[in-house]
């Protein structure tokens, strides 16, 4: 009689377990739910696979997703990365560093959604605050949002790098770090400047491709015009062929000739085409060596005269 009790209730329990299941229409919750008899632990099942694991499968794609875009990008910048120089390698690395967090930012961003609409949290309130704060942000930050643009401009268009030379205007010096919303550069008196990419509306790069040191040799009247050009263009080419100094000469000195006729002194051009950020050594090279080359050939530096006038006045009543 128990025994007949116990498959009666057994056989009117069951369609409820399996009826909660059709509901689901999971084949999880059927499968633990005939192993076990036990609609909590189906049920379990049924949100380990359902919820939890479209949740689990979202963060695993978004995981293989940022680890493969992480390694596109890392082959990206490695052929961005044309030869072995510094100014290349630390260009290459901060434009990898951009891209690499634009695309994690944007991956985990969808993660985020996607897992919310999964927990059935209404998105259309969150969305709608979001765009809200996201315009009184916007006018908030509107100088940040250029600055931002401006630095990921001068990356993808390689306007300058790290240990280039530049003018921006209201500083110059050398490039220490350039990120997407600042540029760090330090002048020549040792201070560091702070620039905001959004306020730089000109740059003079002195250290891309390469540089000319342009360099206006002062005579005084009276001295043979042609023999101090030829002894100003030997001076250069001298320093040309030395071994300490032909790497960092391109090309072969010119002498343009007369550039201006100043009240005390002629003004000689001289130019030479050097490599990046060569130009200033070269050209203080260039000024030891033609005030020795015109020691030794009698030229003479001009040198300021003045006119001095005296007025005498008479002696008072």
């Amino acid at each position: 009689m128990l025994a007949l009790l116990t498959a009666s209730t057994a056989s009117t329990a069951a369609p409820a377990f399996y009826t909660s299941c059709d509901e689901d229409q999971t084949w999880v919750c059927r499968t633990v739910l005939d192993a076990t008899h036990n609609e909590g632990l189906a049920d379990l099942a049924n949100a380990l696979v359902g919820t939890v694991g479209r949740i689990l499968l979202v963060l695993i794609l978004a995981w293989l997703a940022s680890r493969f875009l992480r390694r596109a990008i890392e082959r990206f910048g490695a052929r961005v990365m044309l030869g072995d120089s510094v100014r290349a390698a630390a260009r290459s690395t901060s434009l990898v560093q951009v891209l690499r967090s634009v695309s994690t930012a944007l991956i985990w961003s969808i993660a985020l959604i996607t897992i919310l609409g999964e927990l059935d949290v209404n998105l259309g309130p969150l969305i709608a605050s979001a765009g809200i704060a996201g315009i009184a942000l916007g006018f908030g930050a509107q100088n940040v949002v250029k600055d931002l643009l401006s630095g990921f401009f001068i990356l993808v268009e390689d306007q300058y790098g790290v240990g280039d030379i530049v003018d921006l205007g209201e500083a110059s010096g050398t490039v220490e770090e350039l990120s997407l919303r600042t540029t760090r550069l330090r002048d020549v008196q040792g201070n560091l400047w702070h620039v905001p990419n959004g306020n730089i509306e000109r740059v003079a790069n002195k250290s891309q491709e390469w540089a000319r040191a342009l360099l206006d040799v002062s005579v005084a009247y009276g001295t043979d015009i042609d023999r101090a050009i030829e002894v100003i263009k030997a001076t250069a080419e001298h320093l040309r062929a030395d071994p300490d100094w032909e790497d960092a000469i391109l090309d072969a000195p010119e002498v343009w000739g007369i550039e201006q006729l100043s009240a005390d002194a002629i003004h000689v051009r001289l130019v030479v085409k050097t490599r990046p950020a060569e130009q200033f050594r070269v050209t203080r090279e260039l000024r030891r060596r033609l005030l020795q080359a015109f020691d030794s050939s009698g030229i003479r530096v001009p040198n300021s005269q003045h006119t001095v006038w005296l007025r005498e006045d008479p002696p008072p009543d």
